[in-house]
């Protein structure tokens, strides 16, 4: 036995258990840096734990001061848990579609705080309703919550249908994929100031001011790394929440709020080459300096999403 053989039978078995991402086709990421879950156990057919990291400076879900984690991160991180638990552990195939119907989320500011090394949590998985086509997940509802060091950090629920690709490509016939190519959304792209949005850079900013007070136009930057990880034929479900957050935050400008909860159904896809506004609906005070913030996004005379943003405003 030679010595190459040798090395090879001592193996992976031999080596301790080693942290890693998921597969970051299972939560539709191209980029690795951008999967924040570690890992999955399952306790039966509706339960589930899984370990996940925030870093410490991430280029998007970090307040402007760099002092804690973007509350918007755990509605990615939600995001990618329903991915993956439905391709792991729910029998849907790699190249499905996902179609989001709706997400909430409340996070904890005082749990969210950057330390001195990265964010490890656990987040709990409850699947309250799956609709089963042919073996596979059709539709699933999950209830979630995150914890860190033994303290809540979050809590939410979502909702998706998933699609076979050759049914999502007659749904989508007359649409292609973003391949770099600047649309048309880029020709109004006069991105408001960041600190009237929560935002530290200008790149980062999703939305144009226009001539009526409280609405603004839908304008992200189509190379954006995180915004737009990946090709794709509509605007994704994460620039309307972060322009709903946007939203919410200008209309309160010069106070600064921080939406710590939000509540969104997303009623239609947001194409990329038509004007979508956003419109702040209905503001609501609250106890305590809190304020409640209804926004809408509408394209073509359609509702695209509707959202309700919650948290301090001083």
């Amino acid at each position: 036995m030679g010595r190459g053989t040798a090395s090879q039978d001592v193996g992976l078995s031999a080596l301790p258990l080693l942290t890693t991402t998921v597969p970051k086709e299972y939560v539709h990421r191209a980029c690795l840096a951008e999967v924040f879950l570690t890992g999955c156990t399952a306790d039966g057919q509706e339960n589930f734990s899984l370990t996940g990291q925030w870093p410490r400076a991430h280029t998007l879900f970090t307040s402007p001061d760099g002092s804690s984690h973007d509350p918007l991160q755990v509605a990615e991180t939600f995001r990618q848990v329903g991915m993956f638990l439905a391709h792991a552990e729910l029998g849907v195939p790699l190249g499905h579609r996902f179609v989001m119907w709706d997400l909430t989320y409340t996070t904890y500011l005082e749990h969210l705080g950057i330390t001195l090394t990265p964010t490890d949590f656990r987040l709990d998985a409850r699947c309250a309703e799956v609709t089963w086509r042919r073996g596979m997940a059709g539709s699933l509802r999950l209830e979630l919550s995150i914890h860190r060091d033994g303290a809540l950090v979050a809590h939410g629920a979502g909702s998706f249908s998933t699609i076979p690709q050759a049914v999502y490509r007659r749904l989508r016939a007359d649409r292609r994929p973003w391949s770099g190519t600047p649309f048309a959304i880029t020709e109004s792209r006069s991105p408001l100031a960041p600190s009237t949005v929560g935002r530290a850079l200008t790149k980062d900013v999703v939305l144009s001011a226009t001539q009526t007070p409280g609405r603004w136009l839908l304008t992200p930057d189509v190379t954006h790394p995180i915004f737009f990880d990946h090709a794709d034929d509509h605007l994704p479900g994460m620039v309307l929440l972060e322009g709903a957050r946007q939203a919410a935050c200008a209309a309160l400008a010069p106070r600064q709020m921080k939406p710590t909860n939000a509540s969104t159904q997303f009623l239609r896809y947001a194409e990329l080459d038509r004007p979508c506004s956003v419109e702040v609906t209905r503001i609501t005070p609250e106890s305590a300096g809190v304020v409640s913030v209804e926004v809408a996004g509408r394209q073509d005379g359609e509702t695209v999403f509707v959202s309700t943003l919650t948290g301090p405003a001083h």
